[in-house]
């Protein structure tokens, strides 16, 4: 598949089958990952592949931080809730962790490590999606709590930017449309102020 149909035809897929996925394949889209841009070439990036019972420690973190936002986790309704938080680690047969481990250079600014794993995320979904695989990034408050650090090892300055869940897909991609790039464009080829 070519670099440009991928772009335009990658979906979040966020139902898996549950078919293993070759380590080989994972292993390519790690590989597409570290060649994305990175400032100072600090290579900022780290990847946890969870697979099989290597989801489990996650399942558990992820019901220990919904717990906590409860008042009462036995009544049957949180109780469901915490049954749903512990199957989405289980949604797909891998679950990659994407962190960045920012460089300690003082001319390094946070928001260009971010910026670089995010571009290494990127790139895997666009490998995911050139190699026939789903794949989803999933984000969100639990992502960022200090039980999941925690759980990932993670120092004072590194954090999860999120997962990327892979399998492959029990769905087809949905069609989408998005607004042409000439309507969040302005061309400036005039000494004249940027904005009016």
């Amino acid at each position: 598949m070519d670099i440009w149909t991928a772009i335009r035809t990658r979906r979040s897929i966020g139902v898996m089958k549950p078919d293993p996925v070759p380590q080989k394949m994972i292993e390519q889209l790690l590989e597409a990952a570290v060649w994305a841009p990175c400032h100072h070439m600090t290579e900022p990036w780290r990847f946890f592949v969870l697979t099989g019972e290597g989801r489990r420690p996650l399942a558990r973190t992820l019901v220990e931080i919904a717990r906590e936002k409860m008042a009462d986790p036995k009544t049957d309704e949180n109780r469901a809730k915490l049954a749903k938080e512990e199957q989405k680690p289980f949604r797909a047969p891998v679950v990659i962790a994407v962190a960045v481990s920012p460089s300690d250079d003082p001319k390094v600014e946070m928001v260009e490590e971010l910026a670089a794993v995010h571009a290494a995320v990127q790139n895997m979904l666009l490998a995911a999606r050139a190699m026939g695989l789903g794949a989803i990034w999933r984000t969100g408050m639990p992502c960022y709590h200090p039980k999941m650090k925690k759980l990932f090892g993670l120092g004072e300055k590194e954090q999860l930017v999120g997962f990327v869940y892979v399998g492959y897909p029990a769905i087809d991609a949905p069609v989408k449309k998005r607004t042409p790039a000439s309507e969040k464009t302005r061309w400036i080829d005039k000494d004249e102020p940027y904005h009016k």
